[in-house]
Order: structure tokens, then C-alpha cells, then sequence
């Protein structure tokens, strides 16, 4: 019973050893930048950079809210290939249970392409 005591306290003792490096190093490396750096503030060095061109306007830009629903569209597609790897790697070891699972998520997957091609919300122009 000890010995299986020791074994889990040496397992918590790791991870709160990578916690507390995990926030300390960051805070430290920020620190040590923030004294060590040059700071000497001017008008010049306040604007903002174009490129070596003189700004001569507002550099915000409204986009087309397109790119942003293609964007969140790669990233639906994108998650559903990180869930697929694993079962196609275990599939041998999970059997017809998972693929009828899966089977179902590509579906539900499918049907919200679908929808969103229903929606024209695919269409470019």
C-alpha cells in the first residue's frame, strides 16, 4: 500500500513540476525581455508600419464575411479528420459498433454541407 502511495504522489509531484515551469518560464523569459530590451520612444517608432510607406490612412479593413465562413468551414472539415485518424487506426480493435458510430458523424456531417450549400452560403460570388 505504500509503495502504491509513493508511486502516485512521485506521478502528481511531476505534473506539478511541469505546471510550475510551465508558468514560470514564460513569466520569466517575458520579464528578462522587458529589461533587457532597448526603449527609447519616439513619433517614428509609434506609427504604424506599411511597408516603409507613410500611412495615410485608417489600416483597418472590413473583409467580406465569406472568408471568415470559408475559414470556419475548413476548420469543421479539419476537426472531422482529427476524429477520423484514431478510428481508422483502431478500427481493427473497435469493431461494427464504431464504424456505425462514425458512420453516423459522417453523416451528420454531411448533412450540414448540405445545408450550407442549400444556403449558397459556399457560393464565392
Amino acid at each position: 500500500m505504500d509503495l502504491l502511495l509513493n508511486q502516485y504522489t512521485n506521478n502528481y509531484l511531476i505534473v506539478f513540476v511541469f505546471l510550475v515551469l510551465g508558468i514560470l518560464l514564460p513569466i520569466v523569459a517575458l520579464t528578462a525581455g522587458r529589461f533587457l530590451r532597448p526603449n527609447a520612444p519616439n513619433k517614428m517608432k509609434q506609427t504604424t508600419y506599411e511597408s516603409g510607406i507613410e500611412p495615410f490612412h485608417d489600416s483597418r479593413i472590413q473583409f467580406n464575411v465569406r472568408y471568415y465562413i470559408f475559414a470556419l468551414m475548413f476548420v469543421i472539415f479539419d476537426v472531422e479528420t482529427v476524429f477520423l485518424y484514431p478510428w481508422a487506426v483502431a478500427y481493427e480493435k473497435l469493431g461494427v459498433f464504431a464504424l456505425i458510430e462514425m458512420l453516423i458523424f459522417v453523416v451528420m456531417l454531411l448533412i450540414g454541407l448540405l445545408y450550407a450549400w442549400k444556403k449558397k452560403v459556399l457560393k464565392w460570388t
